[in-house]
């Protein structure tokens, strides 16, 4: 077993014990990146030289007692290239942001570093987050290391792919509508998408400014409750942080779920879904069952209409945030032009996607005059309705439990011809997103082919320490976590 397939809790003690330094799992990782990448494709940027340097001055400081030796000291951490980084390329997986380099670092990597992480790279993603399987980047796909004839999930598939490949011991994505739990469905990862709020967004280059949150994506529920503590927490540079406590995660890991209740929404179990991941989903509920949870079913009579909403909202947000991408302040500008216009129109032509275009044109044609009333004040009341349906089941239950896709990972290109297909392949994060709760993605186990499930567990405004518990206490008794990819 090489030093690139342990997980963060476990390095952390080895180099608690002077086992291994952070320069030997650094080297490790970029050793597995050299091996697999060429298949993969997980990376835009490898920051190797930089790692390697900065893995050597951790070292160094540690030996001589001038850093503390935390958690996440000397581990090397993939971060979605959605997320600004100081001096670092940040690409958005867009033409139009080919060549932009940050001034700054996001508040979530200003937190990394000072925990003495060494950044590994900048993973790959569908353009500016818009899509469920990382074909719609500028720098190619990302393969799915169970099966590189399939998709890893999106937009975080490049964060996801990373970790199971061992091409990072663990990672940062986004969520605005499944981002992290649909790849860490799709891979076999675990991954959270925090409260709104709880993590700050300041320097997340926004797609969807109501909806998105920066979360992780690990090998395990520990490493998970690891990383956010340290992204967790309130943030003045962003308005829409909120002020309150953050406990430790990590206590919240205890294999005791002994009287919870859990719901099982009853329109997460659609007609067409996949057999195998609804035999799974039951087979994981069994297993909480018999760990002393007690479970029903329950209805979130709004659910139906959460895609239909979600693509009102999210691309009318997204067609207003994507209007700064001119060619005049930063980023890609066309070569040829007549005029001031023409620079305008024939930058944006050339520098977004055919998807990025889509959800543009959606979003402007639902604000416009005429139809505001019609589609964007429409959608925003069904988001209240839904987020009642989670706030009325959730004085009756701990948490829910659902499906985090109908389908394990499809394959290139099935769906790139049918956006409405792949807009459903997010029917179960959706709602969650809109109702700016918390849910996490863990592994339940694979179908006859071998391809990953992920189990959802959604919790209440700011209960991510219950689905942490509960997460944990369902992996302490199942191995599905364990398992990696036959690469």
């Amino acid at each position: 077993m090489e030093l690139c397939d342990y997980t963060i809790h476990e390095l952390h003690e080895m180099m608690k014990r002077r086992e291994i330094t952070s320069r030997q799992i650094t080297e490790s990782v970029l050793s597995r990146i050299d091996q697999v990448e060429n298949r993969i494709r997980a990376y835009i940027t490898v920051l190797r030289e930089e790692a390697l340097e900065q893995a050597s001055i951790i070292d160094q400081k540690l030996q001589r007692g001038e850093i503390p030796l935390t958690p996440l000291t000397g581990i090397p951490i993939a971060i979605k290239d959605l997320i600004c980084t100081r001096g670092v390329l940040t690409t958005c997986a867009a033409k139009i942001l080919h060549n932009f380099i940050p001034p700054y670092d996001a508040t979530v990597i200003a937190r990394l570093k000072q925990q003495n992480i060494v950044m590994i790279g900048k993973t790959n993603l569908d353009q500016f987050g818009m899509g469920s399987s990382t074909e719609n980047s500028y720098y190619g796909i990302t393969r799915n290391p169970w099966d590189l004839s399939r998709v890893p999930g999106g937009s975080s598939g490049g964060s996801a792919a990373a970790v199971i490949a061992g091409e990072a011991i663990g990672a940062l994505g986004t969520d605005t509508g499944g981002s992290i739990r649909q790849p860490s469905s799709f891979c076999s990862t675990t991954g959270l998408k925090p409260t709104y709020g709880r993590v700050s967004r300041y320097g997340l280059i926004a797609y969807a400014s109501s909806l998105d949150q920066i979360g992780p994506i690990a090998k395990d529920v520990t490493d998970c409750a690891i990383l956010l503590n340290a992204l967790s927490g309130y943030d003045p540079k962003d308005s829409t942080s909120v002020n309150l406590p953050t406990p430790d995660y990590t206590r919240a890991l205890v294999p005791d779920i002994t009287g919870l209740k859990i719901g099982i929404p009853e329109e997460y179990f659609i007609a067409g879904m996949d057999e195998e991941v609804e035999e799974k989903i039951w087979e994981a509920v069994r297993v909480l069952e018999k760990l002393g949870a007690s479970y029903e079913k329950v209805s979130l009579p709004h659910t139906e209409y959460a895609v239909a909403a979600y693509y009102i909202i999210a691309p009318a947000e997204a067609s207003s945030n994507l209007a700064r991408y001119d060619g005049v302040k930063y980023g890609y500008r066309a070569d040829t032009y007549t005029d001031l216009m023409d620079m305008y129109m024939t930058t944006r032509s050339q520098g977004f996607s055919p998807e990025v275009k889509r959800r543009i044109m959606l979003g402007t044609y639902s604000l416009s005059s005429g139809y505001y009333d019609a589609y964007y004040l429409k959608a925003q009341k069904v988001r209240t309705l839904i987020k009642r349906d989670f706030e009325e089941a959730f004085k009756k239950y701990d948490v829910l439990v659902a499906p985090v896709s109908p389908t394990p990972a499809f394959k290139i290109g099935e769906k790139t011809e049918d956006p409405l297909q792949m807009y459903l392949s997010d029917i179960f994060t959706i709602p969650i997103n809109l109702a700016g709760v918390t849910a996490l993605s863990i592994p339940c186990g694979f179908t006859k082919d071998g391809l990953p499930i992920g189990l959802q567990i959604i919790g209440k405004h700011f209960g991510e320490e219950t689905i942490l518990k509960v997460a944990y206490a369902f992996e302490q008794n199942t191995e599905h976590h364990k398992k990696k990819p036959p690469l």
